[in-house]
């Protein structure tokens, strides 16, 4: 992981965040730090009147949660339970990823769910090789999909059958942000904000006193760049994600892809609903919301934030005539400035 401790402004997948670094004499100077962790980028600032550099310390943490939920490290302790070779486990991170996951599949009636694990590795989404499907196939794998079929029982995991296997990388990085921003409070930083691959959390100001902003971009399919923003979000004590299906995907025969998978038909997403941001007290409940209804789709999205006031959302669409449209919850718009 390489840093950089320079003035910057953050541009990432998804979200943007814009603030102004000014400073002057009488102000704390904000500490950057950036680097590489999960398969993607970091970017981290906070105003600290000791100027004390956790770089180290991070840089642990990390590495911790890569050990013990990155399906994409074959020793860690969700590789080692996919592939059967542990059944036991007292690890912190994974024990509330799992338990995390079943309140929100709970919650959202089942669309999130992390046993899809088999199926997008058989789409080319995981450390497994990609697969060319047919409907045989996707039958045979959804029998192994399904929260129902893995219990969590104190430190012992059991399954229904072997094959079935778990992905938290629908909210893992929802999740990290937390522990980074969880470590930084209990160093006595107030003001900070934590952003590892597009999912932010953010509490206090910078020094100029205005809010953090988190840019929200227009869904277009972009493997690579950034897309014009749409809206920008002020936060201060609050997560954010946003999932999309602009850019994760491949396009085969002439039908595009997407990485988000429904539990309930084994196929990858396919409807309206082309990006969910949502906004709640924790990263990771964001981060898992925000794939949990774009499975659902627009109209069923609608239905459940209507359900669940505690959680605010910025949901973009396409309409009949292909025009993007949006569609926000009371509550946001609070947060939100429209561009």
């Amino acid at each position: 992981m390489n840093f950089n401790f320079t003035s910057l402004r953050l541009i990432f997948v998804g979200v943007a965040v814009l603030f102004s670094s000014q400073s002057n004499a009488q102000q704390v100077e904000p500490m950057y730090l950036e680097g590489n962790a999960q398969g993607t980028s970091f970017h981290i600032t906070y105003y600290d009147s000791l100027d004390r550099l956790f770089q180290n310390e991070i840089l642990q943490l990390l590495a911790d949660f890569d050990n013990a939920v990155s399906t994409y490290v074959p020793t860690s302790v969700i590789s080692e339970i996919n592939s059967n070779k542990r059944k036991r486990t007292k690890n912190q991170y994974f024990k509330t990823c799992f338990l995390k996951a079943k309140e929100l599949h709970k919650l959202t009636n089942g669309a999130f769910d992390p046993t899809i694990y088999p199926l997008s590795n058989a789409y080319g989404f995981g450390p497994g090789k990609k697969q060319k499907l047919d409907q045989r196939q996707i039958d045979s794998v959804l029998a192994f999909v399904g929260f129902d079929k893995i219990e969590l029982k104190g430190n012992k995991i059991l399954k229904q059958d072997p094959h079935v296997g778990l992905d938290f990388n629908a909210f893992a990085q929802g999740y990290s942000v937390d522990v980074i921003a969880a470590f930084l409070e209990t160093k006595g930083i107030t003001s900070y904000i934590v952003e590892i691959g597009g999912e932010v959390y953010a509490k206090g100001k910078p020094s100029d006193g205005e809010n953090w902003l988190i840019g929200i971009e227009e869904p277009l399919d972009n493997k690579q760049g950034q897309n014009e923003l749409t809206a920008a979000l002020k936060l201060d004590g609050l997560g954010v994600a946003t999932s999309g299906n602009y850019r994760r995907f491949f396009i085969e025969d002439g039908i595009k892809y997407v990485h988000h998978i429904d539990p309930r038909t084994g196929y990858p997403t396919k409807n309206n609903l082309l990006s969910a941001t949502v906004v709640s007290s924790r990263c990771i409940t964001s981060d898992a919301l925000a794939t949990g209804l774009l499975v659902m789709g627009l109209e069923n999205a609608k239905v459940f934030l209507n359900d669940h006031p505690e959680i605010q959302s910025y949901l973009i669409y396409s309409d009949e005539k292909s025009e993007l449209k949006t569609y926000q919850t009371e509550g946001i718009n609070r947060l939100l400035i429209q561009f």
